[in-house]
């Protein structure tokens, strides 16, 4: 049976709008076009719970994974989080740079080749680089820094570190961290590096007045609010070469109350240009408020999330392009957002069809694949879903179909399992990743082979 996909209007002009290449004023790269594969958790990098410098290497089933992207028709691939310390990641699994990492030996030379296969078809590559601050899980590490010292209740799968207020020496180290991940990447070959400022990471964290509490020089104003991302970039620039590019991912639902007020957009915007940032991602939600269960009779009508936050903010943004992630997908609603957006961002959609980009632009298919309800109305589901994905097309399998009942029931009885080893023991850092799916409607079919 045919997977189900959305329904929507059509677009008078077809892919062609989405096929434009798009130059990016400050580094002078050019995306093929205009859609963009967004950052999403991998959990392919090598681990290990006593020795540090083992940990955050990339795998060849992570190479493998984004040579599939890298084959999908991309204007623009970023990967998931890659972390600036070993003991303070977003994730078991993470890829890992540190200011200690050197740009030889195996790691770099496992950053090389995912890189190289993620560009083979014309893609650029785009490293998301991130600190999570307070969003370290405390399974990782105890203790961790902040803006200011307010910790997170515990969420889901259990606590997170206690946080301190972040020191000059440790913003310093944090400033660093990614400028070295910048310089690192580029000789490696990536394109550039996208800073995660959104989703309550620890860039996020300094941003919003909601967790920025400090009264020195990184808190009180806005301006002193994005001190820590001005310091970052400049530093970013003043090690890399002509020709890096430069991102930034930021919270469009932040610019209101205890977040980046409305009325200091158009200060964080032209900063960011005068910094010569390239692109702005805009995305939302963090770990306390996840923000993709809105329940706005707008938003349920529309596919793009947080799109009515984005208003008030492109129009400050004209050398800087602008990218949403969040909702989008079908071909309509792509086409009509460029009305105010510069290109589209797809998360989950393209870990269900990697090669989602080329069908959409050569006119295959005018929509995403539509997961059932009762995927759509289960957040976690559809989160361990898309991750297994990941893991299959690493695996050099096909990803199952989220719009197919048997699939689904299959699936939902092996994350029960896997949830449920997790939960017996939560102590257990070797134990990792997502399920394993062995079931024909699940599991067995090689890459490129259709179900």
């Amino acid at each position: 049976m045919p997977a189900r996909r959305y329904e929507g209007a059509p677009s008078p002009a077809g892919a062609a709008p989405l096929a434009q290449p798009l130059t990016f004023e400050f580094s002078g790269k050019v995306a093929p076009n205009l859609l963009k594969k967004a950052a999403m958790a991998e959990d392919l990098a090598t681990w290990s719970a006593r020795n540090l410098e083992e940990r955050g290497i990339p795998t060849p089933e992570m190479i493998e994974l984004y040579r599939r992207w890298g084959e999908g028709g991309w204007g623009v691939i970023t990967t998931g989080n890659i972390d600036i310390e070993f003991d303070m990641l977003d994730a078991v699994g993470d890829g890992i740079i540190t200011p200690e990492c050197p740009p030889s030996g195996p790691r770099f030379e496992a950053f090389k080749e995912l890189a190289a296969a993620a560009k083979a078809h014309g893609s650029l590559i785009v490293a998301q680089v991130t600190h999570p601050g307070r969003q370290l899980s405390a399974r990782i590490r105890p203790d961790t820094i902040s803006a200011s010292a307010i910790q997170l209740p515990p969420q889901g799968m259990g606590d997170y570190a206690k946080p301190r207020e972040a020191t000059k020496e440790d913003i310093a180290r944090v400033i660093d961290g990614f400028a070295h991940a910048a310089s690192y990447l580029q000789q490696a070959g990536f394109d550039g590096i996208e800073l995660h400022g959104a989703h309550g990471y620890l860039l996020s964290q300094f941003l919003s007045e909601d967790s920025n509490r400090r009264t020195d020089e990184y808190g009180g104003s806005l301006a002193n609010r994005m001190r820590i991302v001005v310091e970052i970039a400049e530093e970013i620039k003043r090690r890399v070469a002509p020709g890096f590019l430069l991102a930034v991912k930021l919270n469009s639902v932040e610019f209101q109350e205890k977040g980046i007020r409305p009325a200091d957009v158009g200060v964080l915007c032209g900063t960011l240009q005068e910094l010569g940032f390239d692109y702005v991602e805009l995305s939302g939600g963090n770990h306390e408020n996840i923000g993709y269960g809105l329940t706005k009779e707008s938003t349920q009508k529309r596919e793009a999330y947080f799109l009515e936050f984005v208003g008030d903010i492109v129009p400050h943004l004209s050398r800087t392009k602008k990218y949403l992630a969040g909702g989008f997908r079908t071909l309509g609603a792509m086409v009509e957002a460029l009305g105010i957006l510069d290109g589209i961002s797809l998360g989950r959609p393209a870990t269900q069809e990697p090669r989602l980009a080329a069908d959409l632009l050569a006119g295959r298919v005018t929509a995403a694949v539509r997961p059932r309800d009762d995927v759509l109305d289960d957040f976690l589901t559809y989160l361990v879903g898309s991750a297994t994905q990941i893991r299959q097309v690493a695996y050099g399998r096909e990803p199952f179909d989220l719009s197919n009942a048997a699939a689904v029931q299959s699936f939902r009885t092996d994350m029960a399992a896997h949830l449920g080893r997790q939960l017996a023991d939560p102590d257990n850092l070797e134990f990792r990743g997502y399920p394993d799916l062995t079931a024909p409607e699940t599991g067995s079919h090689p890459y490129g082979t259709p179900y």
